[in-house]
């Protein structure tokens, strides 16, 4: 598929299967196919699958009463900028929150905590193509962004600590820049990911609403890290954090 192309089937896209309807106006976005399944399975009740083009699994239920869906969007900007964009303007959605994880830089911030970006520095050409002569500043909707701070107490997050504050959102997974990281850390960046950079670009473009929260994986100073199983239990914090926002205001 060509970029800009347009699809031409009478349902879904050129990336998701689903029928006009399928999906909710609120989605929550991890980036693992499987952890999409997973919160289908056991946070949102009576879901269905809608979609499974290339692998990329996506099903809508409800959360406390509410429409809501669950899409993966793959790993990195140009994988969430595909299917972030066909949710906002082929399927009426409104809201996307990115549940993630990140690597975290200083040392303040530890293994297992959560850090809500509330800007997404980048070291891809995004911020600057999209208006010509303009770096633009990549930020998540503040109304989702206040939803989520307030929601991230002990009744949700128990004695994890959550922080609030810039991401940077790399093309490169193996990146081995210390200076770089240096850099960031005195600029007050908090962690590093691979998506929500493009998902703010999409919801900026697209008129929709954005954030991206997040499970401290590993860090880059210490080389801490969580095991595959740790991953999965310390992800729901962030989980219950994502879906309190998509629901503030409904």
């Amino acid at each position: 598929m060509t970029p800009g192309q347009v699809g031409t089937s009478v349902t879904g896209t050129p990336h998701i299967a689903a029928r006009p309807g399928d999906f909710a106006p609120l989605v929550l976005m991890p980036g693992d196919p499987l952890r999409a399944r997973r919160i289908a399975e056991t946070f949102l009740h009576d879901a269905r699958q809608v979609t499974d083009v290339r692998g990329i699994l996506g099903y809508t239920g409800t959360h406390r009463g509410v429409p809501m869906s669950v899409l993966a969007s793959g790993m990195g900007i140009p994988s969430v900028t595909i299917y972030a964009t066909e949710l906002f303007r082929h399927y009426g959605v409104r809201r996307i929150v990115r549940v993630g994880t990140a690597g975290a830089i200083p040392a303040a911030v530890s293994v297992r905590d959560v850090v809500i970006a509330a800007a997404a520095h980048t070291d891809s050409s995004l911020s600057r193509v999209l208006v010509d002569g303009v770096t633009l500043s990549l930020a998540p909707s503040y109304r989702l962004l206040r939803a989520a701070a307030d929601a991230a107490g002990p009744a949700l997050c128990g004695d994890a600590a959550v922080h609030i504050g810039p991401v940077l959102t790399s093309d490169h997974f193996y990146l081995t820049r210390p200076a770089l990281f240096d850099a960031l850390e005195d600029r007050g960046t908090l962690a590093v990911e691979m998506e929500a950079a493009g998902l703010y670009a999409v919801a900026c473009a697209e008129g929709g609403e954005a954030l991206a929260v997040l499970t401290v994986s590993d860090h880059l100073r210490t080389g801490d890290a969580l095991t595959a199983e740790e991953r999965e239990s310390d992800f729901d914090r962030t989980l219950r954090i994502a879906a309190t926002a998509l629901l503030t205001g409904v």
